[in-house]
């Protein structure tokens, strides 16, 4: 069960998980972030200039999880800057614009950039952004698909404008981080001979939506809709 809230700064924190938006600039990962922290969607958006977070606090299988997610830059020119950010990042949303093959293109090297600086269990989800935008689409699903399969990563197309999908693809991340987390958790109870810990194992949120890959453990679990 999870479930998300916009407010209550007084609420008790259990867990904080933060997750970095990366991908090539103007592909919405600000609009994304402002639709799912905010709830908000600006036509009059600007470039992020460095690195910019936002926080969401959520209830995640009756534990209070904080998002703290960050906005980094796509612009070649401030790679190097926020490659620091990646560290400590236990979720990351790779993100393209449907109608700008170029960005699905680069995807590769952020990708790369990403194993290269983050933890080896982060959760990678691959979005693709502005779905609203079909008739422009330059990116067919098939391809993106194919390619998180390949990679062992979730998938989802997105619209910021039009909110759909952002939700859910936020609450695959974060779900599963809560399962790697309280799964740790419960492992190393489990070594110190206590049996206390079983309440904090997690069951796998799998969330509903067009074209979502699952990966799990070493098999690949396809869903569309």
């Amino acid at each position: 069960m999870a479930s998300g809230a916009y407010g209550d700064a007084s609420q008790k924190i259990d867990y904080v998980f933060k997750v970095v938006l990366i991908g090539d600039s103007a592909v919405g990962k600000s609009q994304i972030l402002s639709r799912f922290a905010r709830n908000e969607f600006s036509l009059d958006s600007k470039a992020t200039i460095g690195v910019e977070f936002q926080t969401r606090t959520l209830v995640i299988q009756h534990k209070s999880v904080k998002a703290q997610i960050w906005d980094t830059a796509g612009q070649e020119r401030y790679r190097a800057v926020t490659s620091a950010y990646y560290r400590g990042a236990m979720g990351a949303m790779l993100v393209y614009d449907i109608t700008k093959r170029q960005t699905f293109d680069h995807i590769p090297r952020w990708l790369e950039e990403l194993r290269a600086h983050a933890d080896k269990s982060i959760v990678i989800i691959l979005i693709g952004n502005k779905s609203d935008l079909e008739d422009q689409r330059a990116v067919p699903t098939e391809d993106a698909k194919e390619f998180a399969q390949k990679e062992e990563l979730f998938f989802l197309e997105t619209s910021a404008l039009g909110a759909t999908n952002v939700e859910e693809a936020f609450m695959t991340v974060l779900s599963e981080i809560f399962n790697i987390v309280t799964k740790k958790t419960l492992a190393a109870g489990e070594d110190r001979g206590s049996d206390n810990s079983s309440s904090l194992a997690g069951k796998k949120i799998i969330i509903p939506g067009p074209a979502q890959i699952i990966p799990e453990r070493n098999r690949m679990c396809c869903r569309s809709s």
